[in-house]
């Protein structure tokens, strides 16, 4: 490398730096995590990616989950292309004819988590992204009824977050003294 360097500040160019290669699959960066391939497009490229994955062939959408990795120190097994935010949704899809189950994680900004809704291609994601919405707060932009699910509709707050207060409900045990 340092014969690179000095050969190219003879010449006047710039020496040739080797950058780290990423893999893809379906035009966004994959990893592979215990067997499984994880697919890693951005919010914009999530629509198309799922719509690839399912002409190929995985026709089921087994899962829609919500991570906070507010408290989570760093995430080693993300592409060096991708930036790691507070929230990610991963999504799990299944090709039967192939036996294979892939992963999709897309990251979600802190401050008004958005990923698009993969409602039109999949409309089993309905209510799995509405108990994601109501749980972190993620939302779905085009979800056709974007509202809580679990949680009572005047519930401040999303429960699952990290940050979320716990709150103490006082419980009375049948037979227990009880404190004055």
């Amino acid at each position: 490398m340092a014969d690179e360097v000095e050969v190219a500040a003879e010449e006047g160019t710039e020496p040739e730096v080797e950058t780290e290669q990423v893999e893809t699959a379906y035009g966004v960066p994959v990893t592979e995590t215990r067997g499984e391939r994880v697919l890693h497009p951005t919010a914009d490229e999530l629509v198309a990616t799922v719509a690839a994955l399912k002409a190929d062939g995985f026709a089921t959408l087994l899962d829609v989950i919500g991570v906070d990795y507010l408290t989570h120190g760093g995430r080693g097994d993300l592409p060096a292309t991708i930036t790691p935010q507070r929230f990610e949704v991963v999504y799990l899809l299944r090709a039967h004819i192939k036996h294979e189950i892939i992963r999709v994680r897309v990251q979600a900004e802190a401050n008004e988590p958005v990923v698009p809704t993969l409602f039109d291609i999949f409309p089993g994601a309905e209510t799995p992204e509405r108990e994601t919405f109501d749980m972190y707060g993620i939302n779905f932009d085009g979800h056709p009824d974007m509202c809580r699910i679990l949680m009572p509709e005047d519930w401040d707050g999303h429960p699952l977050r990290k940050d979320y207060g716990i709150g103490r409900i006082p419980v009375q045990f049948k037979g227990a003294p009880t404190r004055r």
